[in-house]
């Protein structure tokens, strides 16, 4: 049988690493209140529940990167980070859609890519309406509402709204044509006017016409097509 003793508390000095290791056992086993976060980062005042998610924390002050990819040298912050990159090397892709059978490396985009077949879309623009299924294009969208065109060619000073966008103006002033026809060779800057140009060589004709059944090559063909039927309708109507 195990006595129980009174202990007697003496003004003996502890140190602060004594307080952060006891609070760190005692958060781990529940000893700490609900939502205790006894560990603080010096630089910018963060707290957290455990040491070890400090310490991690700490690696975006220091630039410390512990973990490097024996494949390319790029160095992570995070061994888990580090262990999604590796699956550009590999790759593997672990997540699977069960809809339609796409695999992907990170879960984050797996999930995104689910929305897709649910229809789930949480981000709704506060002065249209319209719903997003990611926050980064709700942000491209509300930029339409305030003008903001925060990406700036720096050798015509012209502005634009996502950065793709200015990247494609770029090849403008540099010449660049990246995308190449494996038919003829013809280089584009545009992988939109690469898709186009295949048409030439396939023979497809993806636009159709509801009303004469006529397909077209060309979008804008396409549209000047509808404008005449429409025209034509009309007077048949009067």
């Amino acid at each position: 049988m195990i006595k129980s003793e009174e202990i007697k508390s003496e003004n003996v000095p502890v140190s602060i690493s004594c307080v952060q290791k006891v609070s760190g056992i005692l958060g781990a086993h529940g000893c700490v209140g609900a939502g205790a976060k006894p560990y603080l980062c010096s630089e910018c005042g963060k707290r957290f529940m455990e040491r070890r998610h400090l310490e991690r924390h700490g690696r975006i002050h220091t630039g410390e990167k512990p973990y490097r990819c024996s494949h390319c040298d790029k160095s992570f912050t995070r061994e888990d980070t580090l262990q999604q990159h590796l699956r550009l090397h590999t790759g593997e892709k672990p997540y699977r859609c069960t809809e339609c059978g796409t695999s992907f490396t990170q879960q984050s985009t797996f999930q995104l890519h689910r929305r897709v077949h649910t229809g789930v879309k949480p981000y709704e623009c506060v002065q249209c309406g319209a719903r997003f299924r990611r926050q980064d294009t709700l942000q491209q969208h509300q930029r339409i509402h305030t003008g903001e065109k925060p990406y700036h060619c720096s050798e015509c000073g012209k502005s634009f709204r996502q950065q793709s966008h200015l990247q494609l103006h770029q090849r403008v002033h540099t010449g660049e044509k990246p995308f190449q026809c494996v038919y003829c060779g013809k280089s584009f800057s545009d992988n939109r006017n690469l898709k186009t140009h295949l048409y030439v060589h396939t023979g497809e004709k993806p636009h159709h016409c509801s009303h004469c059944g006529l397909s077209f090559t060309y979008s804008s063909v396409f549209k000047t097509h509808k404008c005449i039927a429409a025209d034509h309708l009309s007077e048949q109507e009067i």
